[in-house]
């Protein structure tokens, strides 16, 4: 039995979407009697490095700023679904695709685990974890997005697999985060007026290249979001989304719009950094402002976050 061990390190119709619905290739069933081996993936756990990716406490609870073990994906609560899926070595054909929704048990007998069966060949092997109650969608193996207006918490891990005979083939799967976050923080209370936040990005994109690790576009994308904190209280706004490169570069545009999308505030801040696996948090007046508005203060603290006041 080959036994490959890898552990998550610190995750509309298209050419292939990937439900939840096995998805299984007819030729990997052959009639003529190719030999067939039995397959099982096993996500094991993500070893999720919060210091790297943001501070404060998560959803779960769990207080951000700390490095810990590898956990298990019933106990992450921002993965919601993991995927599998095998395309042919040159990436010419998915063979299979399956998506498991943690919130859905009749997708899973255990959840993080897929068994499947291969027929001799070679393999390009994608797992992905990712923070949505929808499956992804594949346009190819180099291409894959969210079936939705915006991207997501993103968990990677992608490897070559040959099968040689009918001998099972055991791997346990560890995946990357390869998404990057912006925060935007406003240090002043949201006025009643004020009811939607418009962030638009020079660069950047909402699909990924599960090869790479990075965005299939750079050609920057809004995002507008009506705010759930009550007048009179600081907001918080957070995007995920994919960059082209390591140590990537774009303008940002903050604005506060009313119910009718008029302007009430708008601010570009340029050159702000992104790394993925890394927050950026852009921090100021975004409700009440004067002489001092849009002035903007830098920190950068790679082993945390890239703060900047405006």
């Amino acid at each position: 039995m080959k036994n490959v061990k890898f552990f998550f390190a610190a995750f509309m119709l298209l050419a292939a979407s990937c439900s939840s619905d096995e998805s299984l290739d007819s030729s990997v069933n052959p009639s003529d009697g190719q030999a067939l081996a039995p397959v099982t993936v096993s996500v094991s756990g993500f070893a999720v490095s919060q210091e790297e990716f943001s501070s404060g406490t998560t959803r779960s609870g769990e207080t951000r700023g700390t490095t810990r073990a590898a956990t298990a994906p019933a106990s992450y609560s921002d993965v919601k679904a993991l995927t599998l899926a095998f395309y042919t070595s040159d990436g010419a054909r998915q063979v299979y695709c399956f998506t498991q929704l943690k919130n859905d048990n009749t997708t899973y007998t255990t959840l993080g685990s897929f068994s499947l069966t291969l027929p001799v060949g070679s393999y390009k092997m994608i797992v992905l974890g990712y923070n949505s109650d929808y499956p992804v969608m594949f346009n190819s193996m180099t291409d894959v997005v969210f079936g939705e207006d915006k991207s997501r918490e993103t968990f990677c891990y992608t490897q070559d697999v040959t099968i040689d005979d009918e001998t099972p083939v055991d791997l346990t799967a560890t995946l990357n985060r390869i998404v990057t976050r912006l925060n935007v923080q406003s240090s002043d209370n949201r006025t009643e007026a004020a009811t939607k936040v418009r962030i638009s990005l020079s660069k950047g994109g909402r699909g990924f290249n599960p090869i790479t690790g990075f965005a299939t576009s750079d050609a920057g994308f809004v995002n507008v979001a009506t705010t759930s904190t009550a007048a009179g209280a600081t907001t918080l706004s957070s995007i995920n989304f994919f960059i082209t490169e390591e140590g990537e570069t774009m303008d940002v545009t903050i604005e506060t719009l009313d119910d009718e999308g008029n302007v009430l505030f708008s601010k570009v801040v340029t050159d702000v950094p992104f790394r993925r696996n890394r927050t950026t948090k852009l921090t100021g007046a975004m409700y009440h402002f004067g002489d001092a508005a849009g002035a903007f203060t830098l920190e950068t603290e790679w082993d945390s976050e890239f703060n900047k006041d405006f």
